[in-house]
């Protein structure tokens, strides 16, 4: 445990033992797998800290992610099972995250890389080990779909999508301290929801209405015209990296972040090369931003996911309700949100036309 957390920084460890003040020491041999260890080196920005468009605090890993996802998890059910899925829920995330569900044409539901979690968990010799040795079935751990506190629909609370808001409202945008986290995380207890379904749910209504009216200002970050523009551009150039063979799709999930970079910025290619330089250097004031296409520059249209919480607030022990239906607040803020509007083209003051072939 100590290698791990002295790897990171003071926040974060301190973050972390907000969510488990007891890190699970049998949970390390799992972190500590090849597989596993890879996400450190992909970031939970999805390439956006490589471009001055946007001044993310400091780097934080799809491991830590996935680790801090496992300790909330392991926080509220003490189930092996669940909090084992939840470590495993993006161990098939390839380089640059999400931009590669861009790349696929997958950028509302964000779900296309999944696909090979049950594969890279399979062939783990390591962690098929450990199952083993545990008594755990692989078909218990590689969907973390299957456990409702791990993971549910927009705009349900759930663990992973807990973890990504707090995390993101430390070293995005900071919209919050650690005391704060604090006190909304002490507050959520497990309720039954709508459907006769467990979910995370905060106990009391002013407390989850000030969660909301924190966190309303994050939101329009993972949506906004430049992050759709930022992610939709990596893409683009990743897809021109692979047409041209400089890299292979299966690379993605192989090598780390900064090893793809270095191949972006010393391929053969000027014409790649220099596009991702100017990406580097762009800054906010260099995004058009207009509903009229700009042949002139790198122009691309493309939709975003929407990503909000309407948690379950329980009422004085005799009723549960979605925080949007009894709070005036909360509904202004979430439906703010909603009706955020978005350019129909986007791009950046400088021409690059990604490889089709």
């Amino acid at each position: 445990m100590n290698k791990y957390l002295q790897n990171l920084n003071e926040e974060i460890r301190e973050y972390l033992k907000i969510l488990s003040p007891e890190f699970p020491e049998w949970l390390l041999e799992y972190i500590y797998t090849p597989e596993m260890l890879r996400l450190d080196g992909i970031g939970m920005s999805c390439g956006t800290l490589y471009t001055k468009v946007y001044n993310d605090k400091y780097f934080y890993s799809s491991l830590t992610h996935s680790v801090a996802v496992a300790l909330i998890i392991w926080n509220f059910t003490r189930d092996k099972k669940q909090t084992i899925a939840g470590l495993f829920h993006d161990i098939a995330t390839p380089t640059f995250k999400h931009c590669i569900d861009f790349m696929n044409g997958d950028s509302e539901h964000q779900e296309s890389t999944e696909e090979r979690t049950e594969q890279i968990i399979r062939n783990s010799k390591e962690i098929m080990k450990l199952l083993t040795r545990d008594n755990i079935k692989l078909e218990e751990v590689y969907d973390y779909h299957i456990y409702p506190i791990a993971d549910n629909d927009t705009p349900k609370l759930s663990a992973d999508r807990f973890e990504y808001t707090l995390s993101g409202g430390l070293y995005q945008i900071k919209v919050f301290e650690l005391k704060d986290i604090e006190e909304y995380y002490n507050n959520i207890t497990i309720l039954k929801n709508e459907d006769g379904i467990d979910e995370l749910a905060f106990k009391d209504m002013k407390i989850c209405e000030n969660f909301i009216h924190d966190i309303s200002k994050l939101w329009p970050r993972w949506i906004e015209d430049e992050d759709r523009l930022c992610m939709q551009f990596i893409a683009d150039i990743v897809k021109s990296m692979n047409i041209k063979k400089y890299i292979t799709v299966d690379d993605l999930y192989k090598f780390s972040e900064q090893e793809i970079l270095e191949l972006i910025k010393n391929c053969d290619d000027n014409y790649i090369r220099n596009a991702f330089k100017n990406f580097q250097n762009a800054t906010r004031d260099s995004v058009y931003k207009s509903d009229i296409p700009n042949n002139k520059i790198y122009c691309t249209s493309v939709k975003g996911k929407k990503r909000y919480i309407n948690p379950l607030v329980d009422i004085n022990n005799t009723k549960v309700s979605r925080i949007k239906d009894i709070s005036t607040l909360a509904n202004n803020d979430i439906s703010n949100f909603l009706n955020m509007k978005f350019h129909n083209f986007i791009g950046f003051n400088f021409d690059f036309k990604p490889y089709n072939q």
